[in-house]
């Protein structure tokens, strides 16, 4: 097995794919023939808010697609719904290990514990899990430097506010969305100290404890309600799903604006009525992760172990959809080049 990968360029590539969602939440199987494997191609279970988050989930997505499309091969999808257990996700997980899925993939920090524990009972499949790092030979975690990328957005919206207030809003108050988080406050910090700038962050999180932060698209708005009545005038959500309700509150008040993340909400064609308040996003590469992951599997040399999608080798990155940004885009190129030579270390605790 190959313990790390060189990271594969992003490639936009979206199939038209046909799904029928059922009851409990779950995907039938969308193919594209010609894969020419005897096991049933690549099974890959979404965290809650599924394909079509504008978030991580959807990125994911988009590896995904370009897998069936440039490889040929077959996959399921699944979803997770809100309040769900390690028990369920086990069993999720064992259902495709059981139906011949090889690799197997859990979207989301969540799925962790039960990527570790199904993958022991599978030695010869390929599991791989997002946004955490679970044990196991057979297993490839896929982590990212978020906090270097919400750094830069901190830079952009300190830069960019006129009221000299900018919002975070998080999903769930846990150690994945504190980078997020402990990022963006520093890149506003260093900016102030760097710009003599005077920006103020205005920091709120919908849930302490409860997954339901990641698709509660209607507290998400207003939240985001109440930090434009405070006076900010750029709101960053790291919120999987619940961010539509964030930008669209955002759109709804001139001169404000709103930084998407994980996948550039500019380019989402459920957000398009809005692209013209989003800022910039903070992208990870979720879909070339993913693309990592089912390749290797392909050529028979399947990748196991922990790999940092980091902001030296565009894992994260600041999208520049729109042209927003471009009159900042030398402040933004001065703050990257810090972090990656190593005079800048982001925090990843706020």
């Amino acid at each position: 097995m190959r313990r790390v990968s060189k990271l594969a360029a992003s490639v936009a590539v979206t199939a038209t794919l046909a799904l029928t969602a059922t009851a409990c939440g779950e995907s039938s199987t969308s193919s594209s023939s010609g894969s020419g494997k005897s096991d049933a191609g690549v099974g890959l279970a979404f965290d809650v808010g599924g394909r079509d988050d504008h978030s991580f989930n959807e990125s994911a997505a988009r590896g995904l697609d370009r897998a069936a499309e440039e490889l040929g091969v077959e996959f399921k999808e699944m979803t997770a719904k809100n309040d769900e257990t390690d028990a369920d996700r086990e069993q999720r997980l064992t259902s495709l290990a059981e139906n011949g899925f090889n690799p197997i993939i859990g979207v989301g920090y969540l799925y962790g514990n039960s990527i570790e524990k199904v993958a022991a009972n599978y030695p010869d499949i390929t599991f791989g899990v997002v946004d955490s790092v679970a044990e196991g030979d057979n297993v490839y975690s896929m982590v990212f430097s978020e906090h270097e990328g919400s750094y830069l957005a901190g830079v952009a919206a300190a830069l960019k506010t006129e009221s000299g207030t900018v919002g975070f809003i998080g999903g769930v108050n846990n150690p994945l969305i504190n980078k997020f988080e402990a990022g963006f406050v520093q890149g506003v910090l260093d900016t102030n100290d760097a710009e003599g700038t005077d920006v103020t962050v205005d920091v709120q999180y919908l849930y302490e404890d409860n997954d339901a932060g990641f698709n509660d698209v209607a507290k998400a708005r207003e939240t985001a309600d109440g930090m434009l009545g405070r006076g900010a005038d750029i709101i960053y959500t790291a919120a999987g799903q619940s961010g539509q309700g964030s930008i669209e509150m955002v759109a709804g008040v001139e001169g404000a604006w709103a930084i998407g993340v994980d996948s550039d909400a500019y380019v989402q064609p459920g957000l398009a009525e809005y692209k013209d308040s989003i800022l910039t996003s903070v992208v990870k590469g979720v879909d070339v992760a993913v693309f990592d992951l089912i390749k290797s599997v392909q050529d028979g040399e399947p990748l196991s172990g922990p790999h940092s999608y980091n902001l030296a080798e565009e894992g994260v990155q600041l999208a520049t959809s729109g042209g927003f940004i471009d009159d900042i885009s030398e402040q933004i190129e001065a703050a990257k080049a810090r972090i990656v030579s190593g005079e800048v270390t982001v925090q990843e605790t706020p």
